[in-house]
């Protein structure tokens, strides 16, 4: 995305935008979106696009509020950038791969755990690829900010087309 103008509130103080939207990570201005993949490789959710730079992805979860519509008999598998969220939600069925910590490294128990995870939520990661096939995520955004959700809606909506049409490999073992 483009960096963001710094605008002067009414009082004539510049109010600092680009803050925000700046990834230390990435070294860029980034937008994020949060997107819940169905088993067979459906986008069924799609949240609001946020400053990339300060919101975290279990800050944006928790804004989404997506895991309380979760019903009594699903489960939700998330990455390991959603590492905690288990404490928020207690009754719910989460499956999470371990992380490693400084000074403590993963068991290999943890490690086949890991990788058995890893078999089934490479779904998400081949609709994920799908959607960086269009190059208006892919590439700088160079329209309005309150467009990009727009945008990115469309996307997911071509990809489910698409997945629907082609589906994706199955990859979940017997």
């Amino acid at each position: 995305m483009e960096r963001p103008k710094n605008k002067k509130d009414k009082d004539g103080n510049v109010q600092d935008r680009q803050k925000q939207y700046y990834s230390g990570k990435k070294k860029t201005h980034t937008i994020k979106n949060q997107a819940a993949v169905a088993p067979h490789g459906r986008i069924e959710h799609v949240s609001e696009s946020v400053p990339g730079g300060a919101t975290h992805d279990v800050q944006l979860l928790r804004q989404t509020d997506l895991l309380s519509k979760l019903s009594e008999g699903e489960a939700a598998m998330l990455d390991k950038g959603y590492d905690g969220i288990a404490t928020d939600y207690p009754n719910k069925k989460l499956y999470l791969p371990f992380k490693a910590r400084r000074n403590h490294p993963l068991t290999e128990e943890q490690k086949a755990y890991n990788r058995f995870l890893a078999k089934y939520r490479i779904v998400v990661e081949h609709t994920m690829a799908q959607l960086n096939k269009f190059q208006v995520l892919v590439q700088r955004f160079r329209h309005q900010l309150t467009k990009h959700t727009r945008a990115f809606r469309i996307v997911a909506s071509l990809v489910n087309r698409r997945i629907q049409l082609h589906p994706l490999k199955n990859y979940c073992p017997a």
